[in-house]
């Protein structure tokens, strides 16, 4: 899943965005409100994580403006403003949570995870396709049933391709979102991760759509 990060605090935001990727996130990050909304416009996210005192524009601006041109992309606010007036700005002007410094990376895992989850519309709290069963909270994935080991990439991708049912999904759309590089990266790595899963999930699980990418069969 792709992330923006958008942080000020030089050290947070690196401390951050290693443990985001580390956990399989794709992180692009910015230092301002004004590189956020840019960011915003040239990428699809799955989520925006956003701090308010931000350089150029708050956080508060940005949220605003990102609703007012109809991106919807799940926003989690960091602050180190804890009253709750300002957690009130920030939900009334559209963000869908609300974190407060200094908070556990666990904690801000698992918001994120819902808010992914949820996306720009309702999701199930488990992706379901034919024989398999991703349940994104747990990181768990099952074939029939049974349990099956992925390393945090094979699950990332995995959990991109059933969180599309039906669509075919190009290796450019899979650099982007799941390995943290832009749409430049090597497209053969997408191509050796599906081999994984075929080994561990069965040889008819990722289909490969002739010019078009990859989508999951039912």
């Amino acid at each position: 899943m792709r992330l923006l990060l958008v942080e000020d605090e030089e050290r947070l935001s690196a401390a951050l965005r290693r443990g985001l990727v580390q956990e399989g996130f794709a992180v692009d990050v910015a230092a301002d409100g004004v590189r956020a909304l840019e960011l915003a416009d040239q990428a699809e996210y799955d989520a925006i994580v956003l701090d308010i005192m931000l350089p150029r524009l708050s956080g508060y601006e940005v949220t605003r403006r990102l609703r007012a041109r109809g991106d919807w992309t799940p926003v989690l606010i960091l602050s180190a403003k804890d009253g709750e007036y300002d957690q009130a700005d920030g939900l009334d002007l559209g963000a869908d949570d609300y974190l407060t410094k200094p908070f556990s990376f666990v904690v801000l895992l698992a918001r994120l995870r819902a808010l992914v989850r949820r996306g720009r519309s309702p999701r199930p709290a488990q992706l379901v396709m034919g024989r398999l069963r991703l349940d994104p909270a747990s990181r768990e994935v099952f074939v029939d049933g049974a349990p099956v080991e992925l390393t945090v990439r094979e699950f990332g991708l995995l959990e991109y391709l059933l969180s599309r049912p039906g669509e075919s999904v190009s290796k450019t759309d899979l650099l982007e979102h799941v390995w943290d590089v832009g749409g430049d990266g090597d497209a053969n790595v997408v191509q050796v991760y599906v081999g994984y899963l075929r080994r561990k999930l069965g040889d008819d699980v990722v289909e490969t759509v002739r010019g078009s990418g990859y989508r999951v069969r039912g």
